[in-house]
């Protein structure tokens, strides 16, 4: 009556898919301090099974203190991806229910099997290090009371080995005002500071090390003439004397900030952008407190879309606010913590427009990372931008001139052959771009959709259990990777578990180079995967774990060798 199986963390299973589909998982390998992630799947059939019965999980085999189980629930998706584009490494191209975020247990801890509903509970073994290195064989069981009704196994072998850290930067455009704006709560607020907390706490988690830092409210999908909820950390005062406009500096909220990061060991601050997106052409919003000749003041807007971005007003302005940034950062010691943008996304058309803007800042951030999403490589080879971010769609010119410290990024654009974090797109192609990080040393990435819970633009908020695309603009997935709890924490995607088990593959390999050589591990991956590029990606859970199966296997013989 009651059917379950073992499978990996790579499946994504649909309602109406067949459990015998699914290849099982009986045995895998991990690190001591590495986090495993493997599915439950379920269902029930035949006559006299119940439409619904609410039965409970027993895990037997693990240290249960290291052991998490959470349900795998579905969200509607509208506009999974254009049906028309030439790639078939999808799931499925038709709207539907797709699995997607991980719910904690309910009904104390109950799992509802449905008749001939295939569902799924994704369960973490997370040792942090603390369990011995050896074979554990797991029994994953439901149970009626204290009867098993099913019961399956699993052989995970812990190696005497752990990953060594990430040394790779990571951001995923972190939006404190869409925090602000669905839990309803005033900016920087204690409940919006606590619910920030918890965002990047989850963040950090995944392996975001660099948080985008809102001196300004960042100047990013907002309508032209539009404005987001204000979100900058700098307090800005604006007195007058011989009819110049005087700026001082707060950097109270700042600090707070940054104390809020050391707690969760986030290393680097990625300073949001100077000027507006896609172009560099206007001034982000700043909010300032202006004094009046009365004696009062007010709170208002000092520059935005109406402000050109290399008048006198800003440029002056800017050189004020970065030298008492740079001046203040320095006294801290943090200063090299920072990694600065001029504008997001600019193209051919924009290259003039984006140099004037740079030079009006250029030299107070001599020494320091300038770095900007863009994908043309005239950027780099004229030497307007030392660290471009192209789309990993667009590599091939940066990777033939031996970009150094190159790093790449992905939104709703890339969706053929490419890696990408897709609802629609099987987890197997997610994670083949840890190999691809490994292959090519990319320095860092970049992904712009954290937490984005507003439609195109930014001209309203949306639902994001009920919508997944932001308000059908872009392909289901890309806005977020997690979804926000009713407690003002983050629920996890099983999309940013699979990219993170991309960053662990890149540090397993990492840990196999140590004691191979980078040579022979890349040739012993592409001996199982075929050559390893940024357009090719696994077609199949087996092909994706047999790449890291193997490199497991060369670190397991290393380790036997040194016992």
């Amino acid at each position: 009556m009651y059917q379950i199986k073992l499978v990996s963390s790579l499946e994504k299973p649909f309602l109406h898919s067949r459990i015998e589909d699914y290849r099982p998982l009986t045995f895998i390998r991990m690190m001591k301090n590495q986090r495993l992630s493997f599915q439950l799947l379920h269902t029930s059939t035949g006559d006299d099974a119940p439409l619904r019965a609410l039965l409970s999980l027993k895990i037997e085999g693990l240290p249960a203190e290291y052991v998490t189980a959470r349900t795998v629930e579905l969200v509607p998706v509208a506009y999974p991806i254009d049906p028309a584009i030439p790639d078939d490494n999808y799931l499925s191209k038709e709207p539907g229910l797709y699995p997607d975020w991980l719910q904690p247990l309910h009904y104390g801890a109950g799992i509802s099997v449905l008749k001939h509903q295939l569902r799924a509970v994704w369960i973490q073994f997370d040792p942090m290090g603390n369990a011995p290195a050896g074979s554990y064989t797991v029994t994953v069981s439901l149970m009626a009371g204290e009867e098993a009704v099913a019961s399956e196994t699993l052989t995970i072998e812990i190696l005497n080995a752990e990953l060594p850290p990430q040394e790779m930067k990571l951001t995923q455009w972190f939006h404190c005002d869409c925090l602000a704006n669905y839990y309803d709560c005033e900016p920087w607020s204690e409940r919006h500071w606590q619910i920030v907390e918890n965002f990047a706490r989850t963040a950090r988690h995944n392996g975001i090390n660099l948080l985008l830092t809102p001196l300004f409210t960042p100047a990013l999908d907002t309508a032209v003439g539009g404005e987001r909820t204000t979100v900058q950390l700098l307090d800005i005062t604006v007195t007058h004397a011989d009819g110049e406009s005087e700026y001082s500096f707060g950097f109270d909220k700042l600090d707070r900030w940054i104390e809020m990061c050391n707690r969760l060991d986030i290393p680097y601050f990625e300073i949001s952008h100077l000027f507006t997106q896609w172009g560099a052409g206007h001034a982000p919003k700043v909010m300032a407190t202006v004094d009046r000749a009365d004696g009062t003041s007010e709170y208002k807007r000092i520059f935005g879309w109406d402000t050109d971005a290399t008048g006198e007003a800003y440029a002056r302005f800017l050189r004020a606010m970065l030298t008492a940034f740079l001046a203040h950062m320095r006294a801290r010691g943090d200063d090299k913590r920072c990694l600065f943008h001029i504008s997001d996304e600019p193209n051919m058309d924009q290259l003039e427009q984006y140099k004037k803007s740079k030079a009006v800042v250029a030299d107070l951030l001599e020494g320091y990372i300038i770095m900007d999403a863009l994908s043309n490589f005239e950027f780099y080879r004229d030497g307007i931008v030392e660290t471009p971010i192209p789309s990993n769609n667009h590599m091939e010119p940066f990777i033939e001139n031996n970009v150094p410290n190159l790093w790449t990024y992905y939104c709703c654009g890339q969706c053929i052959d490419v890696s990408n974090r897709l609802i629609a797109m099987p987890n197997w192609r997610t994670r083949s771009i840890g190999m691809q990080f490994y292959k090519y040393d990319i320095a860092g990435f970049l992904q712009w959709g954290y937490n984005f819970y507003n439609n195109m633009h930014s001209v309203n908020t949306v639902n994001p259990y009920a919508d997944v695309s932001g308000e059908y603009w872009v392909p289901a997935g890309d806005p977020f990777s997690v979804y926000p709890a009713q407690d003002g924490t983050a629920f996890e995607s099983t999309r940013i578990i699979v990219f993170h088990e991309a960053l662990e593959d890149m540090r397993a390999m990492k840990l196999c180079e140590s004691f191979y050589g980078k040579e022979r591990v890349v040739a012993e991956m592409e001996a199982v995967f075929g050559e390893i590029r940024f357009d090719r990606c696994a077609k199949s859970s087996e092909m994706m774990l047999a790449v890291r199966a193997r490199v497991d296997e060369l670190i397991a013989l290393a380790v036997a060798e040194k016992q």
